[in-house]
């Protein structure tokens, strides 16, 4: 269905689609979760209803360019922390009295200190970071114990091989999920129980472990995850109305990004396969799966901050509104 978009519309912020009358610019922005950029809510509102009016060519751009500064507003620890690997790489020098992973631990502290206090993170997401950061923790003094990869340098602030800056990039796809679902107002339909995903998040964890000794089960769990989620869709809002995916496309599309910042830790040095100790090369294509199935305990773990809410098509939006 056509939908006709009035000069009325560029004021009020609503078209009229048939009978129906759709509000296209929500009253309640998810800027305004942020106190730092709640001031630009109705900047933002106006500047929709200008877009609006000029067609549906410029409102699809428009929409384009808020999914790509949502997603890097999301990213923003994570991104901070890849930036600190390349420029500490690039230009930290060598023979100081603080060590680089001493420097990007005390980084990190400082950039979760600042996102705090600057209220550009809340608490709730704090405590997804700190969970992640024990979690990953005690994965990588596993891992490097074992030899499954390693860190060259030598540093204070670490626990057995592992400096502790480690714990914040795991915790960063915590904080990564958290944001994401706040700043597009995800829900779901046909999400399975929690009883179910953490079940299946703890049997993928433990396989972390258990594969280097008895039988790998990650054909398994792999099957276990399409079982679970395979009927799931997440429904988020980058603009004016909901938009919707398979949950198993955006696991596999999140772990595809995470693969791309392992390659920039390791083309940075920071730590190491045993392939790469004398030559860098690409991060294998393998890790795409481990880091999918983790992509699943890091979603299940914030799901015990971020409830899944239901998706209600008649409350919510009106898809007949395009």
């Amino acid at each position: 269905m056509r939908s006709s978009i009035t000069p009325a519309y560029a004021k009020s912020g609503c078209a009229t689609a048939g009978t129906a009358i759709v509000t296209d610019i929500p009253t309640k922005s998810a800027a305004r979760a942020w106190p730092p950029i709640a001031r630009f809510a109705g900047l933002e509102a106006r500047l929709g209803a200008w877009v609006l009016a000029k067609g549906p060519i410029a409102a699809g751009l428009y929409e384009f360019l808020r999914f790509g500064i949502k997603q890097g507003w999301a990213c923003m620890f994570g991104g901070l922390l890849c930036a600190l690997l390349i420029a500490s790489y690039l230009f930290y020098p060598a023979h100081t009295a603080i060590s680089r992973y001493d420097f990007l631990t005390l980084s990190a502290v400082v950039i979760q200190m600042a996102l705090l206090a600057l209220r550009m993170e809340t608490w709730e997401e704090a405590k997804v970071i700190a969970l992640f950061h024990v979690v990953g923790t005690v994965m990588e003094i596993f891992k490097t114990a074992v030899g499954s990869w390693i860190y060259p340098d030598a540093s204070l602030f670490r626990i057995a091989g592992v400096p502790l800056f480690t714990g914040f990039m795991y915790a960063s796809i915590g904080s990564y999920i958290a944001r994401v679902w706040r700043l597009f107002d995800f829900r779901f339909t046909h999400h399975p129980g929690s009883g179910a995903t953490l079940l299946l998040a703890a049997a993928i964890y433990l396989n972390f472990f258990t594969h280097h000794y008895v039988v790998d089960i990650r054909l398994g769990l792999f099957a276990s995850t399409a079982l679970l989620f395979g009927r799931t869709w997440v429904h988020f809002k980058v603009w004016r109305v909901h938009r919707k995916m398979p949950l198993l496309l955006g696991f596999l599309l999140v772990a595809l990004f995470i693969w791309f910042a392992e390659n920039i830790g390791t083309g940075t040095r920071v730590w190491l396969y045993p392939n790469q100790a004398s030559t860098w090369a690409m991060v294998s294509w393998q890790k795409l799966g481990a880091w999918y199935l983790l992509m699943i305990i890091s979603y299940v773990l914030v799901t015990l901050v971020n409830k899944p809410q239901s998706y209600q098509e008649d409350h919510i939006d009106r898809r007949d509104s395009k």
